[in-house]
């Protein structure tokens, strides 16, 4: 059986849908998916989406590209960790990929909302969903910084990783775990996939990062949890492993992370 790490059903091109991914899903064998929110006006949505069903969890974060609508604050994100439905937080981090003319010191607003993600994080217990596109440097000095704080060193994990070999080694000495998407059966991915050889099995995930990102032969379809199994055959053949210890591993790092129960849909 498989868990997707990281979706998006709650937006539009999945929501419409809900009833066929399901029955896919079961199809495919993927029995659990996170669901991921991006903004402060999505949370209750996804939240809701988690209640919906047994084996499915949601995030409470606001990711690096949202601009112009509502910043969360640590009240905000800690109220919704009580949930017992929201097993983290995020996605968040850093994104530089589109500065539209602005300078990396121009993006001071967007490190600071990272900052309260990680504290509210590393006061709730609940790990951290990063996301970073051509960031890594500050990602990973802002999650240093944190380790110095008082509080708990922050965890979690690099979602839909897309860094060097060097940025995984520096996530995986802070104890995050390294979550591979579709990406990683791309033509063009062949570093990615040397990464994938990189990183222990015992701190591999797997997601699809659906609606986007749909994996070979899918690419340029609408991705959706079902097609999570082909990001793990790929996994599995950069590791020389079975599809089946692959399923197995990745199942069981979620439920260490999230302190989850993928058969029961209960924590740990």
């Amino acid at each position: 059986m498989f868990v997707d790490s990281h979706c998006h059903l709650s937006f539009p091109e999945l929501q419409a849908q809900l009833p066929a991914i399901r029955s896919a899903m079961a199809e495919a064998q993927v029995v659990a998916a996170l669901c991921i929110s991006t903004q402060v006006e999505e949370i209750a949505q996804v939240v809701a989406l988690a209640h919906s069903s047994p084996q499915w969890w949601a995030s409470a974060g606001v990711h690096p590209d949202t601009e112009g609508m509502a910043e969360p604050d640590e009240a905000l994100l800690l109220q919704w960790a009580t949930d017992p439905k929201v097993i983290a937080i995020g996605e968040t981090g850093l994104d530089y990929f589109r500065l539209n003319g602005r300078s990396i010191a121009d993006m001071a607003w967007q490190r600071e909302r990272f900052r309260v993600h990680i504290r509210a994080s590393q006061r709730c217990g609940l790990p951290l969903i990063i996301h970073t596109r051509e960031a890594s440097a500050d990602t990973l000095a802002l999650l240093n910084e944190a380790t110095e704080a008082g509080l708990p060193a922050p965890r979690g994990v690099f979602h839909c990783f897309t860094e060097t070999v060097e940025v995984a080694r520096a996530a995986l000495d802070l104890g995050f775990y390294i979550s591979f998407s579709g990406i990683v059966t791309f033509r063009n991915a062949e570093a990615l996939r040397e990464v994938a050889r990189f990183v222990p099995l015992d701190r591999c995930l797997i997601e699809t990062d659906s609606p986007y990102l749909a994996p070979a032969p899918h690419r340029g379809k609408t991705n959706t949890p079902a097609f999570v199994p082909l990001v793990a055959a790929e996994l599995a053949r950069q590791k020389g492993l079975s599809l089946e210890a692959i399923a197995q591993a990745t199942t069981a790092n979620f439920e260490q992370l999230f302190n989850v129960s993928v058969a029961t849909g209960a924590p740990t």
